[in-house]
């Protein structure tokens, strides 16, 4: 039951008691504790699209973004000093060295491939 606003609320006067069948959805006012929902903490940064685009696409957001911010090291002088630039452009903040990689991580899995296979090669030549 909805409670009409009358003359005797708008006057100061206090709210009907809430019934039994309200207990769970009553908040009060002025800063006494209240029983909506708690917040957790766990949303991370694709916490910024709320509701939107489903738990999957925002969970593969979070990971990328996480994997991203983490510490890289700088293929030239080996410190974890890499942070991303751009797209694709990553500079160590020790040594200024600047290089193309991947848009989300310096080393993409097929830049590794083809560094494996570079070395490979170079070791035959040796031989």
């Amino acid at each position: 039951m909805l409670w009409p606003l009358d003359r005797s609320l708008a006057a100061g006067a206090p709210w009907p008691e809430a019934g039994p069948h309200l207990e769970g959805l009553m908040w009060t006012l002025g800063g006494q504790q209240t029983t909506m929902a708690e917040k957790k903490g766990r949303t991370g940064s694709a916490g910024r699209f709320g509701a939107r685009y489903g738990r999957v696409s925002r969970r593969r957001v979070a990971e990328i973004e996480s994997e991203m911010n983490e510490d890289h090291a700088c293929p030239n002088c080996g410190e974890d000093r890499v942070d991303r630039q751009g797209t694709g452009i990553w500079q160590c903040g020790y040594c200024d060295y600047t290089f193309t990689g991947g848009s989300y991580t310096p080393e993409t899995p097929g830049g590794k491939t083809v560094r494996r296979s570079i070395r490979a090669a170079l070791s035959e030549d040796e031989e």
